[in-house]
């Protein structure tokens, strides 16, 4: 458990945090990991499910932006962090927290690009492994219990 005084890893340290971060349960986990697309909906306004690469790391959900638009999931959840993803049948609540260490963010570049390993897929690798997606990454969290939609 990290306290508002212990570093993220990189000499930063936690400002504003929770000393404990809701975490998703192990069977959410690995069935997250199985997939290769996520269905999100950022913010709290009513908004269709659109499909994003995610990976796991270290137990944890990440996502990342490629195109950056103005209208985008990534900034919505800059201005409005509560969202929602589905898996299968089911609605989970998510807030999206921004991820600071380097150490994850070269952790995400990896889970990426070896979960995403075909060769038209390279491409979009390079670019979420490139330094403008790479300020996007996001690690969703849980804010409530599952949903049937």
């Amino acid at each position: 458990m990290r306290t508002a005084t212990e570093s993220d890893g990189d000499g930063q340290m936690a400002r504003n945090m929770p000393a404990t971060r809701s975490r998703f349960s192990q069977a959410i986990i690995d069935e997250l990991d199985s997939r290769k697309i996520l269905g999100l909906r950022a913010g709290s306004e009513p908004h269709r499910f659109i499909g994003v690469w995610m990976v796991v790391v270290e137990r944890r959900l990440f996502v990342r932006s490629w195109s950056l638009k103005p209208r985008s999931w990534y900034r919505t959840f800059l201005t409005d962090p509560v969202g929602a993803i589905t898996i299968g049948d089911r609605e989970l609540r998510v807030r999206a927290v921004r991820t600071r260490s380097n150490r994850l963010k070269d952790a995400v570049s990896a889970a990426y690009a070896a979960k995403y390993h075909t060769p038209s897929s390279k491409k979009y690798v390079r670019d979420l492994s490139g330094a403008k997606s790479r300020g996007t990454t996001m690690e969703l969290v849980p804010l409530g219990k599952a949903s049937t939609r």
